[in-house]
């Protein structure tokens, strides 16, 4: 029987093959997940919006993405066994499965005035989704290339940083394509938004 192709079996690469291929696929998963360091983008159409007139909106606008970092290091720590167990492929549909699925729900909860599906997307599902993406690359990393781990792993990380670096204009201009930011936005700008970024 032919193995799964999520399964390891699967992704066994042949004689020849050159693993400095993986340092890149390693940093575009990196770069797109470091999306999370762009959080702060959302906090005031957050305020202005799902959160109006609530004075501790300020505080409470930082919640997904504080719940998103908690979860980073919990689902990290949990699934990291299983990551190594059943290898980089599923672990990268689990972990995109997870953070589209956490930024949809977040933009229901937006689309609905529903703030805690914005926690719970965002923070709990996308977290996860964090976590297992932020752990694969680095572990795959550390294998292929033993003799430098440090510059291996170094690349993806620096991808996770730099990810703000692509997502703070990409979601700025989201959110004045779709009105969701300045005096007035409507909800339903930043629900959008956060869809059309997933």
């Amino acid at each position: 029987m032919a193995p799964g192709f999520l399964q390891r079996e699967r992704i066994v690469a042949p004689p020849g093959w050159s693993r400095w291929l993986i340092p890149p696929a390693a940093l575009s998963i990196h770069l797109a997940i470091g999306q999370a360091y762009a959080w702060s983008v959302f906090k005031t159409p957050l305020a202005d919006t799902i959160l109006a007139g609530n004075p501790s909106a300020g505080v409470l606008s930082a919640l997904p993405f504080t719940l998103g970092i908690i979860m980073l290091g919990l689902s990290a720590a949990l699934f990291g066994t299983k990551v190594d167990a059943n290898g980089p492929r599923w672990a990268m549909v689990v972990a995109t499965s997870c953070f589209v699925a956490g930024f949809l729900i977040s933009a229901l909860g937006m689309f609905l005035g529903q703030f805690w599906l914005v926690v719970v997307g965002y923070g709990f599902v996308g977290g996860i989704g964090l976590g297992v993406g932020y752990i694969s690359p680095v572990s795959t990393l550390i294998k292929w290339f033993p003799d430098r781990p440090g510059l291996s792993t170094g690349i993806a990380i620096m991808g996770f940083g730099g990810g703000a670096l692509i997502a703070t204009p990409l979601t700025t201009s989201l959110l004045g394509a779709f009105g969701g930011s300045g005096e007035g936005a409507e909800a339903g700008g930043v629900g959008q938004t956060s869809s059309s970024w997933a």
